[in-house]
Order: C-alpha cells, then structure tokens, then sequence
C-alpha cells in the first residue's frame, strides 16, 4: 500500500493532502509549535527550498499528543508556521499518532525501524521523521533529535530523488 493513498485533510480543510504528494519524495514530520525541538521547522523549511524544484516535498503533521505542546486551532497554528518560519510546506490536520486513537498513517509509519536504533513502534516525541519514497513506501525514520539538516536525512532524501 501506498502512504498517498492515506486519507488526511489538509490544515485548510483541503482533503486529500498526501494525495497530492504522490509521486514526490516526502518527509514526513509530526510537529509541535510549543516544543524544544520547534525550531526544525527552520531546517525543514530550508529542505522545502533546497528541493521541491527536484520533486520533494516536506509535510507537517501536527499533534498534540506530547505534553499538550500543539494545542492551537488550524487557523493557530498556520499561523505560527508562517509568521515565525515562514512555512511553505503542507500542514495536515492535528491527528494522534500513538494510542487508541493513532491516526491509519501512524498505523503504517510506525511499523518502520528508526535508521539509529532499530526501533519500532510507538512515536517518541515530536518532529519524528519519516521519508516516502515516489511510490508511496516508507524509505527510512528519524528519530526526533535527529536535526532535518543531518547527512543522514540529506544523503537519504538525496538517494531518493
């Protein structure tokens, strides 16, 4: 299955988010506006500028499942995004990535072995990040203290496109 074939609404309301990502190289980023780890949003933006002409893409998926840190409306949190980073990239709807709730993305996300560790299962904390390839299947995840700008992330999205 492919993650674009995924139902997710935009932050605008817009359905059909990852829908419109098919074909591009994604990463994909549970963010936070009220996190230590807030400031990615500078080096995710940067990755948005370095390659969407190439056919990549950054997608935001906020979540307030980590300490209440993203408890802002839609209109809230779009906001913040542009005013303090400037966003430009996708934000979806606030969904739950971990718990009874998860999110049918999260689903398939977190059955993924992080790049460092090994780990699977549950999301640990905010900015977690996981690249798609064109076809819609997950490439490789990042642990959240793993900076957007890191050669791993770089040299992984680069191998894809």
């Amino acid at each position: 299955m492919s993650v674009y074939d995924t139902e997710l609404t935009a932050l605008d309301g817009t359905p059909g988010v990852l829908n419109d990502q098919d074909g591009k190289v994604t990463l994909l980023v549970n963010v936070a506006s009220k996190c230590g780890l807030t400031p990615q949003y500078t080096q995710l933006e940067e990755l948005q500028e370095r390659y969407s002409d190439r056919g990549f893409t950054v997608v935001g998926v906020p979540c307030n499942q980590f300490m209440e840190q993203e408890p802002g409306s839609p209109e809230e949190i779009a906001t913040f995004c542009s005013a303090t980073y400037g966003v430009t990239f996708p934000l979806t709807e606030k969904v739950e990535v971990n718990g009874d709730g998860r999110h049918p993305l999260y689903v398939e996300l977190t059955a993924v072995a992080d790049e460092d560790d090994g780990s699977v299962g549950d999301i640990r904390w905010n900015f977690e990040k996981f690249l798609i390839g064109r076809d819609g299947k997950v490439l490789a995840r990042f642990n959240p203290t793993v900076v957007p700008d890191d050669p791993k992330v770089t040299g992984a999205i680069e191998a894809a496109l």
